[in-house]
């Protein structure tokens, strides 16, 4: 469910009241399910209960929740930054992965989560991704966001910018132009065609503005085209990404955060999927945030939730 002060709640009634393309059941507190379905009208025809395992999956007009943490006070503001919500974010989210992991889910799909909240409810996490990471002990992982037109996955996720440099080695590019092969192939793609960006303007321009690019960029792609996967670069960052929407290629690996979101997000937000590569499960995600400004507004559009469980829906854990 995500913070129960953001749009989380809304979506997810919304998207029951549309029609489920698959059984869901809903990690999150029951309460603000129920108010929320009231005060957007919907409690005629969606009804929310609570469940005790996760195999009795709802559709239609039911709404399955599971809450093996504390109910929320029924006068939880909507579009503030609450700790009980940030808390319980992370709660809902750790349960869930412990499902997942045992075999009990087919994928997991998140709403968004507030970090300040979660901060403030005392857990000390950048996002989602680290917090997958870490419970499910995987080492190698990585984010992709992807929409109808474009794929791209992350060298770096969740760090500053001034720190990216240093983080820029051939090991992490390596592992970021294997876990895009990998997500290409449990998307369908028999042979993916990945591209790479470079750190610096104009890919460096031959060490003028910049190294990164030969000392560590260029020999990993040398070592993934060694290894038999199809993938070239460095490429400059101000035109890859429109050469992959127009086909060229399947996804592009980016160095830094805003460096890759910036031109999924500039597509649009409704499509926009969030992908957690590598872990021993499917996770996708809405690409967007908590959006406390229209939260408790009945503003919220599902596009991106549903477009988060299509995504889920047609990804394996194993590659194809």
């Amino acid at each position: 469910m995500g913070d129960a002060a953001g749009v989380g709640p809304e979506l997810i009634a919304r998207l029951f009241a549309q029609g489920l393309p698959h059984p869901a059941v809903v990690y999150g507190d029951a309460g603000i399910l129920a108010r929320t379905c009231q005060s957007l009208g919907l409690d005629t025809r969606l009804q929310v209960i609570t469940l005790d395992q996760p195999g009795q999956g709802s559709t239609g007009d039911i709404i399955g929740v599971l809450n093996r943490w504390q109910a929320l006070p029924a006068d939880l503001a909507p579009g503030r930054v609450d700790a009980r919500a940030g808390r319980g974010a992370y709660e809902y989210l750790c349960h869930a992965i412990d499902d997942a992991q045992a075999g009990l889910l087919r994928a997991l799909v998140t709403a968004p989560l507030h970090k300040g909240a979660m901060h403030a409810g005392g857990i000390d996490f950048p996002g989602h991704t680290e917090i997958l990471a870490l419970r499910t002990g995987t080492v190698d992982y990585a984010m992709m966001l992807a929409n109808d037109e474009l794929r791209v996955l992350l060298v770096t996720i969740h760090i500053a910018l001034a720190d990216v440099p240093a983080a820029i080695n051939q090991a992490a590019e390596a592992r970021a132009i294997r876990l895009a092969h990998l997500a290409c192939r449990q998307s369908g793609i028999a042979q993916p065609r990945i591209a790479v960006a470079g750190l610096n303007p104009h890919a460096g321009e031959g060490g003028v503005f910049g190294n990164e690019e030969a000392l560590h960029i260029a020999p990993a792609i040398a070592q993934a085209r060694a290894q038999g996967l199809d993938v070239s670069g460095p490429w400059p960052g101000d035109t890859i990404f429109m050469r992959a929407r127009q086909g060229e290629f399947d996804i592009v690996v980016a160095q830094y955060h805003d460096q890759g979101l910036i031109p999924v997000k500039y597509l649009g937000l409704e499509e926009g999927v969030n992908v957690t590569v590598g872990l021993p499960f499917v996770r996708t995600s809405v690409d967007h945030g908590t959006a406390f400004d229209i939260a408790g507004q009945g503003l919220a559009d599902p596009a991106s939730l549903r477009a988060a469980m299509k995504a889920a829906l047609n990804m394996t854990t194993t590659p194809i």
